[in-house]
């Protein structure tokens, strides 16, 4: 188990194997994460506090507390936290490789393009 620490918030990488990887992700408020979409997996998000903002391909939801959605592989998508309080959801991630370089982003307040940070 490890975390580690975004400009949005942070990661904890609470358990990994062959195929899947299981995360707590906590967005601070009013930020959120790049418009990316990963080649090699797919994402299951559930929020556990908080609400979340999810663009999910050419569509918008709000997820809230004991909700989920999920993001198919190849899906342009983005996480952020609209309000007031932290954002904390579990991320399952499914795929072949599941390395934080699978990441193509598209737009990012963060000014990050090509780093994995």
């Amino acid at each position: 188990m490890y975390t580690d620490e975004r400009p949005w918030g942070s990661y904890t990488v609470l358990d990994e194997n062959n195929g899947y990887k299981i995360k707590r992700v906590e967005v601070k408020p009013k930020q959120r994460l790049s418009l990316q979409k990963h080649h090699h997996r797919s994402e299951h998000w559930i929020v556990v506090s908080g609400t979340a903002l999810v663009t999910n391909g050419d569509k918008t939801i709000t997820i809230n507390v004991n909700e989920s959605t999920y993001i198919p592989k190849g899906t342009v998508h983005r996480l952020e936290n609209p309000g007031i309080i932290p954002l904390v959801l579990i991320e399952v991630q499914n795929g072949e490789y599941l390395g934080e370089d699978d990441i193509v982003r598209y737009d990012d307040d963060y000014n990050r393009k090509d780093e994995n940070i």
